[in-house]
């Protein structure tokens, strides 16, 4: 009674410095948010010491580490648009790469929307809603201009080496193939180097109003391309390949597998090669990451300056003989999520409890002390910024699309794979379950090797968690208040 007591009154008095502290400069909190394109969990700061990321790894000791945030899609475009508007992907039509958000929800306030509402400067540069990678370097993509002030859309040396590429699947479009090129010291910028300085440019400018700056890293978004000298930081013959046991894949359902061909056909020697290449662009985005930062604390706006630092979705590269994403595993649905706010206690936290990107909105408005719109399908976790340990009850849904054949009620590409992650269990169906079932215990299976699915000893666990997973799916079909918002139905 006494601890919990004592927990409340910290947590009070936490939550009244931050808003002592706005009080005090006078100013509101500004907002930096920072995407990159593709990336896993494999970070230093989250567990990968092979990895070299110390710009983010500094971010990760000014804020909270979020160890399990999960996506919506494991695919740039709806999962862009569920952290951008907070809405599900069933509420926004958007299960693929070519639909905009904007066909169902015309009115719908995106985050940056409600910034510069509320008199905020809203600047993106590089990708925030989805472009494709490498095809819409450059322009807009699917971008949404009600939510910008500004828009710059940079286009670096790399797309102009594109034609150089190593690729070891010339059979796919460079968007999703195994492919790379590590390019000798150039005076030409990359594309991720002119999003670095493009941010720093739209920070000079603005730095004496409040505001709303994206910056939208490419990287390591394939192809794989990088810096000579990042490449040099991984030596091939010290790259690791993940471990699969033996017989993996043979209790994974089919549609669950029906992604790319097992290891995309790539030789274990290339799988190496690939693996070392996203490494060298992970470090090389974390550069550009670093001189953004760098320019934030010479600016003087990282005292009064919220940053975010976040991947649109996880990334497999070889677990369970899948790449990229599109698969329903931890690999591809886990994504690194950083959060700094000023004035927060004892940075450097870390939290276990679970959180869906619909939460990222709500919670970026709460902070910033911003009435978030009602309809809003996630959850403000601003106790867990004060609180690592709080209580937030949190599971995350995520979905895929698998292709309905022609022919057949439904034909296109449909969300037909659906996964429900709790903190002991992922529970996973296709086609509700109609398609098959996974089964995997996270305590005592993290790497999710033994699907459970057909064991009878679980078979309560299993009525349970498909009734959640249902559950879910019809509430978040649906709006919980349409005031201020219209769907074309």
């Amino acid at each position: 009674m006494k601890t919990n007591l004592l927990k409340c009154i910290l947590l009070g008095i936490t939550l009244v410095s931050y808003a002592q502290e706005k009080k005090e400069s006078g100013k509101n909190y500004n907002v930096l948010l920072i995407m990159a394109d593709d990336l896993s969990i494999d970070l230093n700061t989250f567990g990968n010491n092979q990895v070299k990321s110390p710009n983010i790894d500094a971010l990760a000791q000014d804020g909270l580490l979020l160890q399990n945030a999960y996506c919506t899609v494991p695919l740039c475009g709806p999962s862009r648009v569920a952290i951008l508007t907070g809405l599900s992907p069933d509420v926004t039509k958007t299960p693929g790469n070519k639909e905009y958000f904007r066909d169902e929800v015309p009115d719908a306030v995106t985050m940056p929307q409600l910034f510069k509402q509320h008199g905020y400067f809203s600047g993106r540069v590089g990708k925030i809603f989805h472009m494709g990678v490498p095809g819409d370097i450059g322009t807009s993509g699917l971008d949404d201009p009600r939510s910008w002030n500004t828009v710059v859309n940079p286009k670096g040396v790399d797309v102009a080496l594109e034609n150089k590429v190593v690729n070891f699947t010339p059979e796919m479009g460079l968007g999703s193939a195994a492919a790379y090129l590590a390019v000798p010291d150039t005076a030409a910028l990359h594309t991720d180097e002119l999003v670095a300085a493009e941010t720093i440019q739209l920070l000079k400018e603005h730095k004496d109003k409040p505001f709303f700056i994206a910056a939208g890293f490419f990287r390591p978004h394939c192809p794989y391309i990088a810096p000579l000298r990042f490449f040099d930081l991984y030596p091939p013959d010290e790259i690791n390949l993940p471990y699969n046991p033996p017989g993996d894949r043979d209790d994974i359902p089919g549609l669950a597998r029906r992604v790319y061909k097992e290891d995309m056909g790539m030789t274990r020697q290339q799988q190496r090669e690939i693996i070392r290449a996203y490494y060298a662009s992970i470090s090389f985005m974390d550069e550009q990451v670093g001189k953004v930062m760098r320019a934030l604390e010479e600016l003087g706006l990282k005292e009064n300056t919220i940053v975010i630092f976040m991947s649109d979705h996880g990334y497999s590269l070889g677990q369970h003989g899948m790449w990229q994403k599109r698969n329903l595993f931890e690999e591809a649905t886990n994504a690194p999520v950083i959060i700094s706010v000023p004035g927060m206690e004892g940075a450097s936290k870390r939290t276990t409890r679970i959180i869906e990107f619909t939460d990222i909105y709500p919670t970026i408005a709460d902070v910033a002390g911003l009435k978030a719109p009602s309809y809003l399908q996630g959850r403000s976790f601003k106790v867990l910024l004060d609180d690592p340990e709080a209580d937030f009850g949190g599971m995350a849904g995520t979905a895929v699309q698998r292709r309905v054949e022609k022919g057949t009620p439904g034909a296109g590409w449909q969300l037909r794979g659906r996964s429900l992650r709790t903190p002991g269990w992922r529970y996973t169906e296709w086609d509700k379950g109609k398609k098959g079932v996974e089964l995997y215990d996270k305590i005592s299976d993290p790497g999710e090797f033994d699907n459970l699915a057909k064991n009878e000893t679980y078979r309560d666990t299993i009525r349970r968690l498909s009734k959640t997973l249902q559950q879910r799916v019809e509430e978040n079909s649906i709006l919980k208040d349409n005031k201020g918002i219209k769907t074309n139905k």
